[in-house]
Protein backbone atom coordinates (compact mmCIF):
# COMPACT_ATOMS: atom_id res chain seq x y z
CA UNK A 1 0.00 0.00 0.00
CA UNK A 2 1.33 3.40 -0.90
CA UNK A 3 2.06 5.93 1.86
CA UNK A 4 -0.52 8.30 0.33
CA UNK A 5 -3.25 5.63 0.41
CA UNK A 6 -2.31 4.72 3.99
CA UNK A 7 -2.53 8.40 5.01
CA UNK A 8 -5.90 8.73 3.30
CA UNK A 9 -7.30 5.68 5.13
CA UNK A 10 -5.85 6.87 8.43
CA UNK A 11 -7.59 10.23 7.92
CA UNK A 12 -10.88 8.44 7.20
CA UNK A 13 -10.49 6.29 10.31
CA UNK A 14 -9.74 9.36 12.42
CA UNK A 15 -12.79 11.18 11.04
CA UNK A 16 -14.98 8.13 11.68
CA UNK A 17 -13.67 7.89 15.24
CA UNK A 18 -14.44 11.57 15.87
CA UNK A 19 -17.91 11.16 14.37
CA UNK A 20 -18.71 8.23 16.68
CA UNK A 21 -17.29 9.97 19.73
CA UNK A 22 -19.24 13.10 18.81
CA UNK A 23 -22.44 11.09 19.18
CA UNK A 24 -21.69 10.08 22.77
CA UNK A 25 -23.94 12.76 24.32
CA UNK A 26 -26.72 11.52 22.03
CA UNK A 27 -26.50 7.98 23.36
CA UNK A 28 -29.79 6.85 24.79
CA UNK A 29 -29.48 5.38 28.24
CA UNK A 30 -31.59 2.30 28.94
CA UNK A 31 -34.76 2.96 30.89
CA UNK A 32 -34.28 0.88 34.04
CA UNK A 33 -37.19 2.33 36.00
CA UNK A 34 -40.01 0.18 37.28
CA UNK A 35 -43.36 0.70 35.52
CA UNK A 36 -45.01 1.69 38.81
CA UNK A 37 -42.27 4.25 39.35
CA UNK A 38 -42.77 5.81 35.92
CA UNK A 39 -46.56 5.83 36.21
CA UNK A 40 -46.94 5.68 32.45
CA UNK A 41 -49.74 4.27 30.41
CA UNK A 42 -49.42 0.50 30.06
CA UNK A 43 -50.20 0.85 26.35
CA UNK A 44 -46.94 2.79 25.98
CA UNK A 45 -44.85 0.08 27.62
CA UNK A 46 -44.28 -2.03 24.45
CA UNK A 47 -43.27 1.07 22.51
CA UNK A 48 -40.85 2.14 25.25
CA UNK A 49 -39.34 -1.35 25.37
CA UNK A 50 -38.92 -1.38 21.59
CA UNK A 51 -37.28 2.06 21.57
CA UNK A 52 -34.91 1.00 24.36
CA UNK A 53 -34.00 -2.16 22.47
CA UNK A 54 -33.27 -0.19 19.30
CA UNK A 55 -31.19 2.36 21.22
CA UNK A 56 -29.29 -0.36 23.03
CA UNK A 57 -28.48 -2.17 19.77
CA UNK A 58 -27.36 1.07 18.14
CA UNK A 59 -25.10 1.92 21.07
CA UNK A 60 -23.64 -1.60 21.04
CA UNK A 61 -22.99 -1.45 17.27
CA UNK A 62 -21.32 1.95 17.53
CA UNK A 63 -19.12 0.70 20.38
CA UNK A 64 -18.08 -2.33 18.31
CA UNK A 65 -17.19 -0.13 15.32
CA UNK A 66 -15.25 2.24 17.58
CA UNK A 67 -13.18 -0.68 18.93
CA UNK A 68 -12.37 -1.79 15.38
CA UNK A 69 -11.48 1.76 14.33
CA UNK A 70 -9.13 2.13 17.31
CA UNK A 71 -7.54 -1.24 16.52
CA UNK A 72 -6.98 -0.20 12.88
CA UNK A 73 -5.44 3.13 13.94
CA UNK A 74 -3.10 1.32 16.36
CA UNK A 75 -2.08 -1.07 13.60
CA UNK A 76 -1.31 1.84 11.25
CA UNK A 77 0.79 3.49 13.97
CA UNK A 78 2.62 0.39 15.20
CA UNK A 79 2.72 -2.01 12.23
CA UNK A 80 1.84 -0.08 9.06
CA UNK A 81 3.05 -2.93 6.84
CA UNK A 82 0.39 -5.22 8.32
CA UNK A 83 -2.52 -2.81 7.85
CA UNK A 84 -4.66 -3.90 4.91
CA UNK A 85 -3.80 -7.58 5.31
CA UNK A 86 -6.34 -10.20 6.30
CA UNK A 87 -5.75 -11.24 9.90
CA UNK A 88 -6.52 -14.89 9.11
CA UNK A 89 -5.02 -15.70 5.71
CA UNK A 90 -2.60 -12.78 5.28
CA UNK A 91 -3.87 -11.81 1.81
CA UNK A 92 -4.31 -8.17 0.84
CA UNK A 93 -7.76 -6.79 1.57
CA UNK A 94 -9.50 -5.55 -1.57
CA UNK A 95 -9.13 -1.82 -2.08
CA UNK A 96 -12.90 -1.47 -2.44
CA UNK A 97 -13.37 -3.24 0.91
CA UNK A 98 -10.94 -0.89 2.66
CA UNK A 99 -12.59 2.10 1.01
CA UNK A 100 -15.99 1.01 2.29
CA UNK A 101 -14.77 -0.18 5.70
CA UNK A 102 -11.27 1.08 6.52
CA UNK A 103 -11.49 -0.85 9.80
CA UNK A 104 -12.01 -4.23 8.06
CA UNK A 105 -9.90 -7.01 9.56
CA UNK A 106 -10.70 -9.92 7.24
CA UNK A 107 -10.92 -10.48 3.50
CA UNK A 108 -14.32 -11.38 2.06
CA UNK A 109 -13.60 -15.12 1.99
CA UNK A 110 -12.44 -15.30 5.60
CA UNK A 111 -15.31 -13.05 6.73
CA UNK A 112 -17.80 -15.31 4.92
CA UNK A 113 -16.30 -18.37 6.63
CA UNK A 114 -16.52 -16.69 10.02
CA UNK A 115 -20.11 -15.53 9.46
CA UNK A 116 -21.10 -18.94 8.11
CA UNK A 117 -19.92 -20.68 11.26
CA UNK A 118 -22.42 -18.72 13.34
CA UNK A 119 -25.35 -20.23 11.49
CA UNK A 120 -28.29 -18.38 10.00
CA UNK A 121 -28.70 -14.85 11.27
CA UNK A 122 -32.41 -14.65 10.47
CA UNK A 123 -35.40 -16.85 11.12
CA UNK A 124 -35.98 -19.54 8.53
CA UNK A 125 -39.73 -19.15 8.65
CA UNK A 126 -42.33 -17.03 10.34
CA UNK A 127 -42.78 -19.41 13.28
CA UNK A 128 -39.10 -20.06 14.06
CA UNK A 129 -38.26 -17.97 17.13
CA UNK A 130 -34.83 -19.41 17.95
Amino acid sequence: MTPAKLRHLKDRLTALREEILGKVPQRIEPNRKDDAEVGGDEDEQPLNEMLQSIASNRNRNESAVLLKVDKALRKIAQKPDEYGLCEECGDDLAEARLSAMPFAELCLECQAKRDGSRGPRTRRNLYDFR
